[in-house]
């Protein structure tokens, strides 16, 4: 019979993803859930936390189950401009507007990838930044502007 044993780093992710869960699950237990078709303040956030538990239990049996190769050196790059990307969107957003700043936030995380070449970055940018637009702007109507006053000074 095999010994007991639990990869160290998929066990803490999993117990992390449980612990995670459950105290979302908790919190979101004091506001009013509602129904699927009429949902409350608390229903999303106990939704999603479910299914972080799920994830979190996935996680672990998966760590009983199977080793995982060591972990590598820490990706600080990507980490510093994947952060930095939402942060410089939440900044800007109100003074430039949302379409260059959703183009510039997109370039930024673009770049996490250091195999990222320029003009590919350019082009996932301007897409994205096309395709909210059409969605955000045009399809759900959101009334926000497009082109914030920092842009027209």
């Amino acid at each position: 019979m095999k010994p007991f044993s639990i990869d160290p780093t998929n066990g803490l992710c999993g117990g992390l993803f449980i612990a995670l869960g459950l105290f979302f699950a908790v919190q979101s237990l004091g506001l009013e859930l509602g129904t699927a078709f009429r949902m409350g303040p608390g229903y999303f956030p106990l939704l999603l936390a479910g299914i972080l538990t799920v994830l979190g239990a996935i996680i672990l049996v998966q760590a009983m189950r199977v080793g995982s190769e060591p972990i590598g050196p820490v990706a600080w790059r990507g980490i510093l401009l994947i952060l930095a990307a939402p942060i410089f969107f939440g900044l800007t957003v109100r003074g430039l507007g949302f379409v260059p700043s959703l183009f510039c936030t997109a370039l930024i995380a673009s770049f996490a990838s250091s195999r990222m070449k320029p003009l590919t970055a350019l082009v996932i940018a301007a897409a994205l930044t096309l395709f909210s637009v059409a969605v955000f702007s045009y399809a759900l109507g959101l009334p926000f502007q497009r082109f914030g006053p920092w842009v027209w000074l």
